[in-house]
Protein backbone atom coordinates (compact mmCIF):
# COMPACT_ATOMS: atom_id res chain seq x y z
CA UNK A 1 0.00 0.00 0.00
CA UNK A 2 1.25 3.45 -0.79
CA UNK A 3 0.14 6.67 0.86
CA UNK A 4 1.08 10.20 0.00
CA UNK A 5 1.27 12.78 2.76
CA UNK A 6 1.00 16.43 1.89
CA UNK A 7 2.35 18.95 4.34
CA UNK A 8 3.08 22.65 4.32
CA UNK A 9 5.92 24.77 5.63
CA UNK A 10 4.07 24.96 8.95
CA UNK A 11 4.53 21.21 9.28
CA UNK A 12 8.26 21.22 8.51
CA UNK A 13 9.18 21.11 12.20
CA UNK A 14 7.02 18.01 12.78
CA UNK A 15 8.45 16.30 9.73
CA UNK A 16 11.98 17.04 10.95
CA UNK A 17 11.02 15.40 14.27
CA UNK A 18 9.72 12.36 12.37
CA UNK A 19 12.97 12.19 10.40
CA UNK A 20 15.06 12.45 13.59
CA UNK A 21 13.03 9.70 15.24
CA UNK A 22 13.46 7.60 12.11
CA UNK A 23 17.23 8.00 12.15
CA UNK A 24 17.35 7.21 15.86
CA UNK A 25 15.16 4.10 15.52
CA UNK A 26 16.57 3.16 12.11
CA UNK A 27 13.13 3.32 10.51
CA UNK A 28 11.75 4.95 7.41
CA UNK A 29 9.65 8.09 7.60
CA UNK A 30 6.52 6.12 6.77
CA UNK A 31 7.28 3.49 9.44
CA UNK A 32 7.65 6.22 12.06
CA UNK A 33 4.40 7.90 11.03
CA UNK A 34 2.54 4.58 11.08
CA UNK A 35 3.90 3.72 14.53
CA UNK A 36 2.77 7.11 15.84
CA UNK A 37 -0.70 6.61 14.36
CA UNK A 38 -0.88 3.10 15.75
CA UNK A 39 -0.02 4.32 19.23
CA UNK A 40 -2.55 7.14 19.00
CA UNK A 41 -5.46 4.98 17.89
CA UNK A 42 -4.74 1.82 19.86
CA UNK A 43 -3.20 2.97 23.14
CA UNK A 44 -6.46 3.07 25.12
CA UNK A 45 -7.73 -0.25 23.86
CA UNK A 46 -7.68 -3.50 25.75
CA UNK A 47 -5.78 -6.48 24.43
CA UNK A 48 -8.89 -8.27 23.14
CA UNK A 49 -10.04 -5.19 21.22
CA UNK A 50 -6.67 -4.90 19.52
CA UNK A 51 -6.70 -8.61 18.61
CA UNK A 52 -10.17 -8.17 17.10
CA UNK A 53 -8.98 -5.08 15.17
CA UNK A 54 -6.03 -7.08 13.81
CA UNK A 55 -8.38 -9.87 12.72
CA UNK A 56 -6.32 -12.25 14.86
CA UNK A 57 -9.14 -13.44 17.10
CA UNK A 58 -12.84 -13.87 16.44
CA UNK A 59 -15.44 -12.32 18.72
CA UNK A 60 -16.47 -15.84 19.75
CA UNK A 61 -12.90 -16.87 20.66
CA UNK A 62 -12.35 -13.65 22.60
CA UNK A 63 -15.61 -14.18 24.49
CA UNK A 64 -14.55 -17.77 25.24
CA UNK A 65 -11.16 -16.61 26.53
CA UNK A 66 -12.72 -13.94 28.73
CA UNK A 67 -15.25 -16.41 30.11
CA UNK A 68 -12.47 -18.89 30.93
CA UNK A 69 -10.53 -16.11 32.63
CA UNK A 70 -13.54 -15.23 34.73
CA UNK A 71 -14.57 -18.77 35.70
CA UNK A 72 -11.56 -21.07 35.53
CA UNK A 73 -8.29 -19.17 35.15
CA UNK A 74 -8.68 -16.02 37.24
CA UNK A 75 -4.95 -15.93 37.97
CA UNK A 76 -3.94 -16.00 34.28
CA UNK A 77 -3.64 -13.21 31.78
CA UNK A 78 -5.98 -13.24 28.80
CA UNK A 79 -3.16 -13.75 26.32
CA UNK A 80 -1.94 -16.84 28.15
CA UNK A 81 -5.44 -18.30 28.08
CA UNK A 82 -5.90 -17.57 24.38
CA UNK A 83 -2.61 -19.32 23.61
CA UNK A 84 -3.17 -22.32 25.88
CA UNK A 85 -6.69 -22.89 24.57
CA UNK A 86 -5.48 -22.36 20.98
CA UNK A 87 -7.87 -19.45 20.51
CA UNK A 88 -5.14 -17.13 19.21
CA UNK A 89 -1.64 -17.21 17.75
CA UNK A 90 1.62 -16.21 19.49
CA UNK A 91 2.72 -13.79 16.74
CA UNK A 92 -0.63 -11.96 16.76
CA UNK A 93 -0.52 -11.71 20.54
CA UNK A 94 3.00 -10.29 20.45
CA UNK A 95 1.93 -7.75 17.84
CA UNK A 96 -1.09 -6.73 19.92
CA UNK A 97 1.07 -6.35 23.04
CA UNK A 98 3.55 -4.24 21.12
CA UNK A 99 0.74 -2.02 19.89
CA UNK A 100 -0.60 -1.79 23.41
CA UNK A 101 2.85 -0.86 24.64
CA UNK A 102 3.03 -3.69 27.13
CA UNK A 103 5.39 -5.98 25.27
CA UNK A 104 7.73 -7.82 27.60
CA UNK A 105 5.76 -6.77 30.67
CA UNK A 106 5.65 -10.38 31.81
CA UNK A 107 7.59 -13.46 30.74
CA UNK A 108 5.54 -15.18 28.05
CA UNK A 109 4.08 -11.72 27.41
CA UNK A 110 0.34 -11.91 27.71
CA UNK A 111 -1.87 -8.96 28.61
CA UNK A 112 -5.24 -8.73 30.31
Amino acid sequence: MQTTIYYSEKDAYLMSQVDMKGRHERKSRSAVILSILEKHFEREKRLGEILIDLGAVSHANLARGLELQKTKFADKLLGEILLEEELGAQDALEQALTIQGRSGEREGASGR
